[in-house]
């Protein structure tokens, strides 16, 4: 079984930066997807982050410029840098791998408890 489990929120001011980071344990096999996400209203998940393995990033619109994603393929770790951060940027943070874990022949999304960023004034 895999399991992700964040790290990294926590309080930071306006303009701040923070680190947010996923570790996978278990049977980490092959990973495609491995990105951020946030709660949106409706029960939606809203992108913030993602990358292939291919190399491509996808980010949303508002974090552009501000956010950086990375991965760790061997180990199973996806991380986000956020910089210049808003007040908006405040909330739930959950990662997720697209993975092939073990001896499994498929492809399942695993999906982490979340980390909460909360933006002081």
């Amino acid at each position: 079984q895999v399991q992700l489990v964040e790290s990294g929120g926590g309080l930071v001011q306006p303009g701040g930066s923070l680190r947010l980071s996923c570790a996978a344990s278990g049977n980490i096999g092959s990973i495609n997807i491995m990105g951020w996400y946030r709660p949106a209203p409706g029960d939606q998940r809203e992108l913030v982050a993602e990358s292939s393995s291919g190399g491509n990033t996808n980010y949303q619109d508002c974090a552009k410029g501000r956010f950086t994603i990375f991965r760790d393929n061997a180990r199973g770790t996806v991380a986000v840098q956020k910089n210049s951060l808003k007040a908006q940027d405040s909330g739930d943070y959950y990662c997720y791998e697209d993975m092939r874990a073990g001896a499994h022949t498929t492809w399942n999304y695993y999906w982490g408890q979340g980390t909460q960023v909360t933006g002081s004034s």
